[in-house]
């Protein structure tokens, strides 16, 4: 692994304090989220700061630079699901060989994990149950072999413009189906209470 360019060590200061998985999800969180008002973005850490604004994408990368800057590898997972609802993009990580993850969210579901699982396809799993529709159909059909983002060098951790190669180089690697079709019609809809539960959301998006 590349080590964490030193000559940008002064702009991401402030990941010295987020030493911890917990500490970084905290710092996400508190982060508003990026409703893409008037335009599609794919904005990288530096530019995340500087907006103060993010949704997942721009989240996990945000948390994958903190991770690399902490001497771990920094490492993207993608869940893609059905065409009528929406992927949500992970950082992963590794604590006394389990899995973790953060992401940035503004539901009350599809959020952190704590390194608790023993295998990748594992902590993909634990979003199923929470992927649903307001009709309570349930969405997630793959998970994204770890994608990792020191071969993209350093400029994607500074960049200007939005990172759209290293998002369709994400997208269109290799995922691995979790359903096969007759487990898909025997899905069971997600009930009353867990659809009303995801509606809850952290920030309100902007009018007008």
């Amino acid at each position: 692994m590349k080590k964490f360019p030193i000559s940008l060590k002064k702009e991401f200061s402030v990941f010295k304090k987020l030493d911890t998985p917990g500490k970084i999800q905290d710092f996400l969180n508190k982060i508003r989220i990026n409703f893409e008002v008037g335009k599609r973005t794919c904005r990288s850490p530096l530019q995340v700061l500087k907006n103060k604004e993010a949704h997942c994408m721009e989240g996990a990368l945000l948390a994958a630079a903190v991770l690399w800057h902490n001497g771990e590898p920094p490492i993207l997972l993608n869940l893609r699901t059905t065409d009528d609802d929406y992927g949500h993009v992970l950082a992963i990580f590794k604590r006394r060989g389990r899995w973790g993850a953060l992401t940035k969210t503004n539901h009350a579901v599809l959020r952190y994990r704590d390194p608790v699982y023993v295998s990748i396809r594992e902590l993909a799993m634990s979003y199923f149950n929470e992927y649903f529709l307001d009709s309570g159909k349930k969405t997630m059909r793959s998970y994204s072999a770890p994608f990792g983002l020191s071969k993209y060098g350093s400029d994607w951790l500074v960049s200007k413009k939005n990172l759209w190669k290293l998002f369709d180089g994400f997208m269109a690697s290799k995922h691995f189906s979790v359903l096969d079709k007759k487990t898909i019609r025997d899905l069971r809809p997600a009930d009353k209470i867990e659809i009303k539960a995801g509606k809850i959301t952290e920030w309100k998006k902007p009018r007008g």
